[in-house]
């Protein structure tokens, strides 16, 4: 069940919303880093293009939107399962997995709280990934 609260993140205070997997920890940041995966769980993602994979800090590219408008995007963080970006030049929402105590784990996307109302954006693509762990 997707879950919705306030947290402190490294990048301050974010909605964190999220869910618990039974899959594993390693499986889902393959997925959350993967950008030729990005376009099946992200619902406002259609295309990415990117010379890198497998992001890391200091990745950069272009999402094309499902609205149609290409963003230019770069990884700012990449490091302990947690990846954080700029979107447009603009501070987006980061992306972690933690490791839960029955071998599952749980994905928390953390949104900026200017950008709340992206939060059930958030939620389908926990759904999204859920259905392809």
């Amino acid at each position: 069940m997707v879950t919705m609260r306030f947290g402190r993140t490294p990048d301050g205070r974010r909605l964190e919303v999220s869910e618990e997997f039974a899959a594993s920890a390693g499986l889902l940041w393959n997925l959350l880093t993967d950008t030729t995966r990005w376009p099946e769980w992200g619902p406002s993602v259609e295309e990415v293009r990117c010379p890198d994979r497998r992001i890391r800090a200091g990745t950069t590219g272009e999402v094309e939107t499902t609205f149609g408008v290409g963003l230019l995007f770069r990884i700012t963080t990449c490091e302990d399962r947690r990846w954080t970006w700029k979107v447009a030049g603009i501070t987006a929402t980061g992306h972690r997995v933690e490791e839960v105590a029955d071998g599952g784990c749980r994905v928390v996307f953390e949104v900026p709280l200017l950008a709340a109302g992206y939060s059930p954006v958030c939620a389908v693509a926990l759904r999204n990934l859920k259905e392809m762990s």
